[in-house]
């Protein structure tokens, strides 16, 4: 049951639109079920988009399993303007991961957990990440955040990935802001 109701948190994937976060979290359960063994990551990232009048950002959620495949779904979230600063930009699609990543609660989490727990000395496991759509190579404009961005998911308690590890920003999310 939840404790507080949750604004503009629709989520939906190929085969079922308009999700609650409950059912998400549902969908993540039940996927890490069907394995009790498994090796589980749980990821998180954001991509943007501008367009002529609004930006779209798309927050990725992605349960992996390294034998089992994946299951995952998006949120978008639409600025009715033109976001051309890229460090508002990039500052904005952490925001929106945090936002999701703290839906997780330690409650949420346990869970998790405790479906693999038994299995841990059995090799299960289960890591979570927060991706970032920078990236620190000299060529990058995004390079001069990474600190910056990198301390904001390693604060939530999560592991940070940046390019080329971020793929659930830079790969998922991305194909969706278009």
């Amino acid at each position: 049951m939840e404790k507080f109701q949750l604004y503009n948190f629709a989520f939906e994937n190929l085969s079922r639109k308009n999700m609650s976060f409950q059912e998400v979290f549902q969908h993540v359960k039940s996927f890490m079920e069907k394995d009790r063994y498994g090796n589980y990551k749980l990821m998180f990232g954001t991509d943007s988009q501008v367009h002529p009048t609004y930006t779209r950002f798309i927050t990725g959620i992605v349960i992996q399993c390294e034998t089992k495949g994946a299951w995952a779904c998006i949120r978008k979230v639409i600025v009715p303007r033109r976001m051309n600063h890229l460090h508002e930009r990039i500052s904005y699609e952490t925001t929106l991961t945090e936002e999701i990543v703290g839906l997780f609660t330690e409650e949420r989490k346990n869970q998790l957990i405790e479906l693999i727990l038994p299995n841990i000395y059995r090799g299960a496991s289960l890591t979570i990440e927060g991706h970032i759509d920078i990236g620190s190579g000299n060529k990058n404009k995004t390079r001069i955040f990474v600190n910056e961005m990198l301390a904001r998911m390693e604060a939530l308690g999560i592991e940070a990935k940046i390019k080329p590890e971020a793929f659930v920003a830079s790969s998922y999310a991305n194909r969706y802001t278009k």
